[in-house]
């Protein structure tokens, strides 16, 4: 490789941490102070794509503003000749990895995971942002049990709160997605509520709330179906937990928790599991 090729900007690119279908995430150190930083880099084919430029300047106007253990830190965005978001090296898996290649781990971490997702997205809230596209691969979680939330390029300010519209307007991840989300109405803090009550529920499950055939099977339910039970698939799941899940995806954005402040205040006040159900890990035994 060249030098232009092993660097953007004053960033040497170390590794590959993680491909994706628009950007990749590199592991890389800046030459002034030598500190270890991610960048994540728009692929060649997207670098002239104004929307997929636009959601990592937004990416990097919200993280900048954060400053909680729960969320990456971002440092700057660099719209040049490849524009990248530089910010927080992190080494840790996603939650749905976690779920996927250690289930019996999540379950025993469940209560502590729940809260400090809770924490990361009422950070933003403070801060004055909804996050948009609350799901699992969206935090990371590593060995000590370290929680941060990423990706902020659909997030919205919460003072703007007005009806979406236009061609891209109604974004976010199916499975995870709030009704009013779905529908392009205006959204509030509750939308992020019930994003985080679908992936409770995976993470207590196995999987999210509604699945479908297709995507339009997938958002009718979000729109108009019951929850499942998740006291069904999962026992030792309390009576009190079950209840707040079932609040938090209510349909009516009115009916769950009106912020994470109040959610965790409920949180605080019962235990996830039932008395003397909560999973052990098999050295625990």
């Amino acid at each position: 490789m060249s030098r232009n090729q092993d660097y953007l900007g004053r960033y040497r690119l170390i590794r590959l941490i993680r491909s994706g279908r628009r950007c990749n995430v590199w592991e890389a150190q800046n030459d002034i102070d030598k500190e270890r930083i991610a960048c994540k880099v728009v692929l060649e084919n997207y670098r002239t794509d104004k929307e997929e430029i636009e959601q990592l300047r937004n990416e990097a106007i919200v993280g900048q503003d954060m400053s909680s253990p729960h969320v990456i830190r971002v440092y700057e965005f660099v719209d040049y000749h490849t524009p990248f978001v530089a910010m927080q090296l992190f080494n840790a898996k996603n939650l749905k990895q976690e779920m996927r290649e250690r289930p019996e781990y999540v379950a025993v971490n469940v209560p502590e995971y729940i809260r400090k997702c809770a924490l990361g997205l009422d950070h933003m809230h403070i801060k004055g942002w909804l996050h948009c596209d609350v799901k699992p691969d969206n935090f990371l979680v590593d060995e000590q049990g370290t929680v941060k939330l990423i990706d902020f390029s659909i997030s919205k300010p919460i003072k703007r709160k007005r009806k979406l519209f236009g061609k891209h307007a109604i974004q976010g991840t199916r499975s995870y997605m709030a009704p009013e989300q779905i529908r392009g109405k205006p959204l509030d803090r509750t939308a992020d509520v019930y994003g985080l009550g679908c992936l409770v529920h995976e993470m207590l499950s196995g999987k999210p709330p509604f699945t479908g055939v297709n995507a339009d099977d997938l958002l009718t339910k979000h729109l108009r179906s019951t929850p499942p039970s998740v006291q069904a698939l999962n026992k030792s799941v309390s009576d009190n937990m079950a209840a707040l899940l079932l609040k938090m995806l209510a349909k009516d954005p009115k009916k769950r928790p009106q912020s994470f402040h109040e959610f965790l205040k409920e949180l605080e006040r019962i235990t996830v599991y039932r008395p003397g159900m909560r999973p052990k890990l098999p050295t625990e035994e």
